[in-house]
Order: C-alpha cells, then sequence, then structure tokens
C-alpha cells in the first residue's frame, strides 16, 4: 500500500512579510499538479473579500470561510490531497489538532499566520503549529521607518503606537498596521519598559 504522507508547513511572520501570497503560491502549483486542494480562511478576516483569501497586494484565491478549527474537518472531503489555511491565529487552540489529524490522513496542511501579535507577544495557536509543523517558513517584511528587515508588525490608533492593553485582535490592514524592526517596534505600556 502507497500511503501519501501528510505533513504540515507553516508560513509565518509579521504583516506585508508577503504570507498569503506564498500560500496562494504553494497552492496553485499543487492545482497544477492536479491535486485535490481545500482553501480555508477564519470570517473574521474580511477585509477583501468574504470568500476568497487576499493579499495585500491583490493576489487572491477562492476559500471557505470557517469560525471554528473544527469546521475544516467536517468541509473536507474525501480526497483531498492539500488543506491550506489563511490567517490561523484567527483560530481557536484546536487548528493544532485538526492540523494533525488532517497529516496523519496523508494530507499536506499549509498555514499562514502572524507568529506574533502587535505587542510581540506570540500569537494564539502559533507557537504550537511551529513545534508540529515539519516545515516553517518564517519571511520579513520591509521597517516602514528605517527600511531594515522588519519582523514586527506596529499597530497604529490615529497614527500613535497602540498601547499594550488594547485589543489583541483587530482586523485591519495599511491603515492599522505597519511593518517595523525590532528597533523601531514602539508599544507604550509594554511590561518592563519606560513610557514612550
Amino acid at each position: 500500500m502507497n500511503r501519501a504522507t501528510g505533513s504540515i508547513e507553516i508560513i509565518c511572520g509579521s504583516m506585508f512579510s508577503g504570507k498569503t501570497e506564498e500560500l496562494i503560491r504553494r497552492v496553485r502549483r499543487a492545482q497544477i499538479a492536479r491535486q485535490r486542494v481545500a482553501v480555508f480562511k477564519h470570517a473574521l478576516d474580511d477585509r477583501y473579500a468574504s470568500g476568497a483569501i487576499t493579499s495585500h497586494n491583490g493576489v487572491r484565491i477562492e476559500a471557505i470561510p470557517v469560525t471554528r478549527s473544527a469546521e475544516i474537518l467536517e468541509l473536507v472531503e474525501p480526497g483531498t490531497e492539500v488543506v491550506a489555511v489563511d490567517e490561523v491565529q484567527f483560530l481557536d487552540h484546536g487548528i493544532g489538532e485538526v492540523a494533525e489529524t488532517l497529516a496523519g490522513r496523508g494530507i499536506r496542511v499549509l498555514l499562514t499566520g502572524l507568529d506574533t501579535d502587535f505587542r510581540g507577544v506570540p500569537f494564539g495557536p502559533i507557537p504550537t503549529l511551529l513545534a508540529v509543523a515539519e516545515e516553517v517558513t518564517k519571511l520579513q517584511a520591509i521597517c516602514m521607518t528605517c527600511g531594515a528587515p522588519a519582523s514586527r508588525t506596529q499597530r497604529l490608533v490615529e497614527g500613535r503606537a497602540a498601547h499594550y492593553n488594547d485589543p489583541v485582535i483587530l482586523v485591519g490592514a495599511r491603515e492599522a498596521y505597519e511593518a517595523r524592526c525590532r528597533r523601531c517596534h514602539q508599544v507604550p505600556g509594554r511590561p518592563g519598559e519606560p513610557a514612550i
């Protein structure tokens, strides 16, 4: 019996680092190889389209919106070879078990997400996914302040750095976020740091 080997691949990094574009590239390559692909996204992320994942540069592919990770298992059809999920940081911690279950069935699982939130703190289920993935791709953007490689996401509120105690989830794009390097990333109210 020649059973397909499943795997988990995660593409992570800051906002504007190209995570969704890389996910779409891998999905399209799988489609060119005539593999059966299912693409999902969290329903919360409706910035560009509710039934598609779309990069900040306008590259898009159809996707099924879900609100809970368990829905993915319910919606994956028999014979699916690749499952892709964008913005997994918005999903519940059950996404780790879902990814493991799918990989155990011989499915290639592609996941993208922010590895840290705007405060620089590991985001949602991402640390668990990084630990169980066979492949991790960490992308960087360009710091919008100094031009250095950027691994952080800066949230802005009326042009100023968001406070550490602000809500963690705020769906947005260029109007609310910038890519920043460690030196330029600011989070007023962060424990142990002087006020800015």
